[in-house]
């Protein structure tokens, strides 16, 4: 039975643990962190094993996934290294932003690939953006797409687009915009649960409608929004207010600093 090890066991890797468990995974799964709280929850939320040392983490990890923050990598990464024996170790980067090119100059003795999963995981329903170093051989792509395919779709993509990919999926999109709905509805006379009902049906049902319905999006919004109504008059309104150059804006920062992340 092969042992997916992870280092780091944050908000990310939590999740990845619970939509693998959700999923009947196949295989021994063991978390690494420094921090014995967390350890300590993992265990006994998931119960998957445990190991504060990383040296014997890494000496029976089949494949790893690298789940530290971005700030962190480059010390973890030496570490790993260090242990990583004499057959090289396929491993996962989830830290955003950290190029394939740093990973492989710190830790050459390890076959690298990247993921971006989304917390939304958690429920078998997250998007998992990869890519991959060009020397990491098919049976290792194909590996990696399988482990995510378990907690949703995934998508593999140049290198060089995963920064803005990163930027524009993230589930902080739906939560932000319905806590500004709610926020907008309550300032115009509905209670806040009657609010945050009405905006999470908003986004929540217009999306789901727009997949499962195959339309295109450009139909499905001249239909809500017909010449004359109230829907046309709220998005006027928005846009004339720079609704479109916010969310452009939101994205290049958000881009940037994975950049400068990366340059850490």
């Amino acid at each position: 039975m092969s042992t997916t090890v992870f280092v780091g066991g944050g908000r990310i890797a939590s999740a990845l643990v619970a939509g693998l468990r959700r999923a009947g995974h196949q295989g021994a799964i063991l978390v690494h962190d420094r921090n014995p709280e967390k350890l300590r929850a993992l265990n006994r939320d998931f119960s998957v094993a445990v190991e504060p040392d990383l040296q014997s983490a890494v000496a029976i990890a089949d494949m790893l996934i690298l789940a530290v923050r971005p700030l962190a990598v480059a010390e973890t990464v030496d570490a790993m290294a260090r242990f990583a024996g004499a057959s090289k170790l396929l491993a996962v980067s989830v830290a955003a932003g950290i190029p394939l090119k740093k990973l492989r100059r710190r830790g050459s003795r390890i076959r690298w690939a990247r993921a971006l999963p989304s917390p939304i995981c958690r429920i078998g329903r997250g998007l998992t953006a990869v890519t991959f170093a060009r020397n990491l051989t098919r049976p290792d792509r194909k590996r990696v797409h399988k482990f995510f395919e378990q907690v949703g779709p995934v998508l593999e993509m140049p290198e060089s687009r995963m920064d803005a990919f990163n930027a524009a999926y993230s589930p902080a999109h739906g939560y932000h915009a319905l806590e500004i709905l709610a926020k907008a509805a309550q300032a115009n006379g509905l209670d806040a649960k009657m609010a945050l009902t009405a905006g999470a049906h908003a986004l929540a049902d217009a999306i789901f409608y727009w997949r499962e319905s195959g339309q295109k999006l450009s139909d499905l919004l001249h239909e809500a929004a017909t010449p004359g109504g109230t829907s046309a008059a709220t998005l006027a309104a928005m846009d004339a207010a720079g609704y479109s150059k916010v969310i452009e804006r939101g994205l290049t920062a958000g881009i940037r600093q994975a950049r400068a992340n990366a340059r850490r």
